[in-house]
């Protein structure tokens, strides 16, 4: 995914936001993400991503990133709103 690309697509909250927020808050649970514009609170899709995500801003990466291209992950999500499965 690209920096400006959705993780929360509930919300349309960007990569590149939750970044910066794990960066600057220092959230010690995942859970603290949704005070960054609501983040992984709507269908809870996101939810996964959003730990990769605090897990790597933790860990001192310097270039945080999910493995997945912006089509396969929003094709993912419909899979899941659709059957509540995770592919």
């Amino acid at each position: 995914m690209d920096p400006d690309d959705h993780v929360c697509l509930c919300f349309h909250v960007s990569q590149r936001k939750i970044v910066n927020f794990c960066r600057r808050e220092r959230p010690p649970v995942i859970s603290q993400i949704s005070q960054c514009l609501g983040a992984g609170t709507g269908c809870g899709w996101c939810v996964p991503f959003l730990k990769k995500l605090h897990e790597q801003v933790m860990a001192g990466e310097l270039d945080p990133d999910l493995p997945v291209s912006p089509a396969e992950y929003a094709r993912r999500r419909a899979v899941y709103r659709k059957t509540g499965q995770r592919t």
